[in-house]
């Protein structure tokens, strides 16, 4: 991981990228990995929608008869072995003893830490894909006709977060002094309760637009013993930002967090030059802003290689009529709001970026 850079401390420099954000897959991609990547992907989706890469990653020895017995009384036996047989032949597992049990390899370690990808994929956004004609051609809408799976995009961001972006995450969030942090887009709230609850005196709000979210925010609250101490609310930021829905609490909020919600805020022209404006308007004690999103990719339509997950992001958002914006439109917006970058720093995720915002 790229070391922060300290704005603060010394005059701008350009951020370094990681070397794995250029990516491996070649373009063009050939007819053979294309179609047999679809297949894949599928087969990693079901291999975890079946807890089998939980298990593998406890016990890197299946037993195949063994798994059969446990899936449940309905399981198909066969079909469960073809799965287990193409995730073999993807290299993610070694068949032994006849095919009777299943080794993990190395291919399949790398698999398990990155499967979040497939979740939001395969899992989030099957349908949206599989329709893109229709959406194209005017026959069906996003939002009406054609539905992404909100649950499974929920636990795909969740899986990655917990693979490879949660220490990037505390390593930041360490440096920064709050003593009521809110988190815009929060789920069910665990992110909030993780990062109050390691820091003693201090309190947090969830706000998110999600009703069942919200109420299992309530419940992840009260399991983490938080209760009176980090409130999960129902609202749209949006409304926060231009209608200033729960003023009293959130004028107590000192530092504002958000990840992976900005391109949704920014989604409307009309209002894009002014959201970090309303926002610093919203929460009017916040000298800090800790935010993360996705962003288009440098130089897009010239590489030679793709990174994972940026041709489905951009896909999918484009699939959706939310536009998505370079990093140097992000800056350019925080700089009209009063918001000086402290720390830049690369979040996992290909093209994702963190910021440490200091308002002036």
């Amino acid at each position: 991981m790229t070391a922060a850079l300290d704005h603060a401390a010394a005059p701008a420099a350009p951020a370094a990228v990681p070397a794995d954000w250029a990516g491996a897959a070649p373009a063009p991609i050939g007819v053979d990995q294309a179609f047999n990547g679809y297949v894949a992907a599928t087969v990693v989706h079901a291999l975890d929608r079946l807890g089998i890469w939980d298990r593998l990653e406890h016990d890197p020895l299946l037993d195949l008869r063994a798994l059969a017995a446990e899936t449940g009384p309905a399981v198909r036996e066969r079909v469960l072995r073809e799965v287990v047989r193409a995730a073999a032949g993807c290299g993610w597992l070694r068949l032994q003893d006849d095919g009777g049990t299943a080794l993990l390899t190395t291919a399949g370690q790398e698999m398990i830490r990155m499967r979040g990808y497939f979740t939001w994929g395969v899992g989030g956004y099957a349908e949206v894909f599989a329709q893109a004609h229709r959406i194209v051609s005017g026959e069906a809408e996003f939002g009406t006709g054609v539905l992404r799976d909100e649950a499974m995009v929920a636990l795909g961001s969740g899986q990655n977060d917990r693979s490879f972006m949660a220490g990037t995450l505390d390593e930041v969030l360490a440096d920064v002094d709050f003593s009521t942090l809110a988190d815009l887009g929060s789920g069910i709230s665990a992110r909030v309760s993780r990062v109050v609850g390691n820091r003693p005196g201090t309190r947090g709000l969830g706000l998110d637009i999600s009703g069942p979210a919200t109420e299992l925010g309530h419940r992840t609250i009260a399991e983490a013993g938080l209760s009176g101490r980090v409130e999960a609310i129902r609202t749209d930021v949006l409304d926060v930002c231009h209608r200033a829905a729960h003023r009293d609490k959130l004028a107590e909020v000192d530092t504002v967090m958000s990840f992976f919600l900005l391109h949704d805020l920014l989604a409307d022209p009309a209002t894009r030059p002014h959201t970090f404006t309303r926002l610093r308007e919203a929460f009017p004690s916040a000298r800090t802003f800790v935010f993360a999103d996705t962003m288009l990719r440098p130089d897009a339509e010239g590489a030679q290689t793709l990174p994972v997950f940026s041709l489905g992001y951009e896909l999918a958002h484009a699939l959706m009529g939310v536009p998505l914006h370079t990093k140097e439109t992000y800056e350019e917006l925080f700089a009209a709001a009063g918001l000086v970058p402290r720390r830049t720093v690369p979040f996992g995720t290909p093209h994702s970026w963190l910021y440490v915002l200091e308002a002036r």
